[in-house]
């Protein structure tokens, strides 16, 4: 047998084999070996960009390595939402997703650049908030308004007069609003901005009177008196404000919509890549001061399984499906 002539089949099996082993997705016992980006799909400043920024320092620490915040905000999410879905599933771009981009856009908006079930696997669910219906102290100073059925009668003899604000169009926020008009009969003008933050800067200043707000984003506005609360969106009191009543109690019954934010990758990416990273917001979030840092804006951080995440998605895409249909909310 000519040995050489056998050799050199074999040296260009085992070239062969090393180039495959290098383009080879990364698992996790070395992940992260380089910094990670998280693309956060709303502008800087919101409860988005909040709650993305408190995770990704959390993780940074952990694991030793960067993990860069990307604010690519506009559409509602669905830039930011249609760019992560198609980055390389290899573990190091990760978004915050949000109850907006993974489960209600797809209902609002006729030409959506991507599937939230097909083109995401989900990771970890990060902090679930409450809205908050929050006034232009002003504007609930000179119309008597203390309360939310002080607000639901205002509404109701001043149809159409009062600006709504949201972070967007088919945000939660926006959604909220819809609901309460629906269960209320209320009619009010829909103005959306790029994000909270621009959206509460306007509640201030008087150009619109009323939001539904992520908590987080509101909370320091709130504390600082330029914006009033009257009550939290969620099922149950927010411990970040346990003296204000849910929208529920203070006399519409069966109301809620609170809001989620949770960590998701590009389909594909490897399982146990998704495990890691999972295994470390719930560890992190189970820190007392990480506690502390999500308590005081208002959010709870969550210890699901990305399984269980996946499955808390999907149910709440029924429920808002059945809300932006009720009522009738399109974003073409």
């Amino acid at each position: 047998m000519n040995l050489s002539r056998l050799a050199r089949p074999l040296a260009t099996l085992f070239a062969c084999a090393a180039i495959a082993a290098s383009l080879a997705p990364a698992q996790a016992a070395d992940y992260p070996a380089r910094e990670v980006t998280m693309i956060v799909p709303f502008p800087p400043g919101g409860t988005t960009d909040i709650v993305g920024r408190l995770v990704a320092d959390d993780l940074s620490k952990t694991w030793g390595k960067t993990v860069l915040v990307e604010n690519k905000a506009g559409a509602g999410g669905n830039i930011g939402a249609a760019n992560a879905a198609r980055a390389k599933p290899d573990g190091y771009t990760i978004m915050m997703g949000t109850v907006g981009t993974q489960s209600i856009n797809e209902f609002l908006y006729s030409d959506l650049q991507y599937n939230p079930a097909k083109d995401f696997v989900p990771i970890a669910l990060a902090a679930a908030v409450p809205n908050v219906v929050v006034l232009n102290p002003d504007f609930a100073t000179k119309n008597n308004i203390a309360s939310v059925q002080d607000l639901i009668r205002y509404l109701k003899e001043h149809p159409g007069e009062v600006n709504v604000g949201s972070s967007g169009n088919g945000t939660s926020i926006h959604l909220a609003a819809e609901l309460f008009k629906s269960m209320t009969g209320t009619q009010m003008v829909h103005v959306p901005f790029r994000g909270s933050s621009p959206a509460v800067t306007a509640l201030m200043a008087g150009d619109v009177q009323l939001m539904f707000d992520n908590l987080p984003s509101s909370m320091s506005a709130i504390q600082a008196g330029r914006i009033k609360a009257l009550a939290v969106t969620s099922a149950e009191r927010s411990p970040s404000l346990p003296d204000l009543p849910t929208v529920a109690e203070a006399g519409v019954p069966g109301f809620e919509a609170s809001s989620w934010f949770g960590l998701v990758a590009p389909a594909g990416t490897p399982p146990d890549i998704v495990q890691a990273i999972n295994k470390a917001v719930v560890a992190n979030a189970q820190k007392p001061e990480a506690q502390k840092r999500f308590m005081a804006q208002g959010a709870q951080p969550s210890d699901m399984t990305p399984e269980q995440f996946a499955k808390f998605i999907d149910s709440e895409r029924q429920k808002w499906a059945k809300v932006v249909k009720e009522s009738g909310a399109k974003v073409d």
